[in-house]
């Protein structure tokens, strides 16, 4: 029987256009008005394919800077990619500090919008709203806007909307390096329940345990590249090695 994929990519890459503004005083600035500042290319996503299956829990490591959180940014259509395809089987929902998430509406607001992308009908949306609100520790701050949330509410809020409202495909970034303890041990209960079967999750994370215990493969990535993508214990060593030279 064939796998089905929920995530395929060929020869997906990303180059970012950075201004080197070198004129940095206001002398500069006016001896420099007809001399704009350069150009710098940087390739965070150096040309690379992949397939990722239904059911499957991916771990991502690699350095800071190596292209982790742009790599599921591309994957979840945060960011356009610029060559190649990404074909994408299920609903996606991607979580870093809130990304995705309106910061000018309230954690109520947030909520709805973001279930409703999900492909919940509101009946559908207050049925589950408190218990998505109580899962996030929140219920006193639901209708604050989330721009006055710390960074682990904000993260709180974004892994309860995709465990409660169902994600096909999830994208978690450092989900777990954020927040009190409590929450990461809630979130971590989490993988160990039956919610997970059959989800598609695909981890970024420093945290070496967490990998090792749930993820069936992993990627490293060192310079934008795809270094190796496969058993889960080799792609640890290598990071490891890599943060030893």
């Amino acid at each position: 029987m064939t796998k089905a994929l929920a995530i395929q990519a060929k020869g997906i890459s990303k180059t970012f256009h950075i201004s080197e503004d070198s004129h940095n005083t206001v002398k500069h600035r006016l001896f420099n008005l007809f001399n704009p500042p350069r150009s710098k290319k940087v390739p965070a996503i150096k040309p690379m394919d992949f397939e990722i299956y239904k059911g499957e829990c991916i771990g991502i490591l690699g350095r800071n800077g190596c292209g982790k959180s742009t790599l599921i940014r591309l994957l979840a259509g945060v960011f356009p990619i610029d060559t190649g395809e990404i074909n994408i089987n299920g609903t996606t929902l991607l979580m870093n500090l809130g990304v995705g998430m309106s910061h000018q509406l309230t954690a109520r607001e947030n909520i709805y919008v973001s279930a409703s992308v999900l492909g919940l009908k509101i009946k559908e949306i207050d049925a589950i709203f408190d218990t998505i609100v109580d899962f996030a520790e929140l219920r006193e701050f639901v209708d604050t806007k989330i721009k006055y949330f710390s960074s682990g509410m904000v993260a709180r809020l974004g892994f309860s909307i995709a465990v409660n409202a169902g994600a096909d495909i999830m994208f978690l970034d450092e989900i777990f390096a954020v927040g009190d303890m409590k929450f990461q041990e809630k979130a971590i209960k989490v993988f160990e329940s039956s919610w997970i079967e059959g989800k598609t999750v695909i981890l970024v994370s420093h945290s070496m345990d967490v990998v090792q215990k749930y993820c069936n493969r992993t990627a490293f990535m060192k310079n934008g590249s795809l270094i190796y993508f496969g058993d889960t214990d080799k792609a640890i060593q290598m990071y490891i090695d890599d943060n030893h030279q």
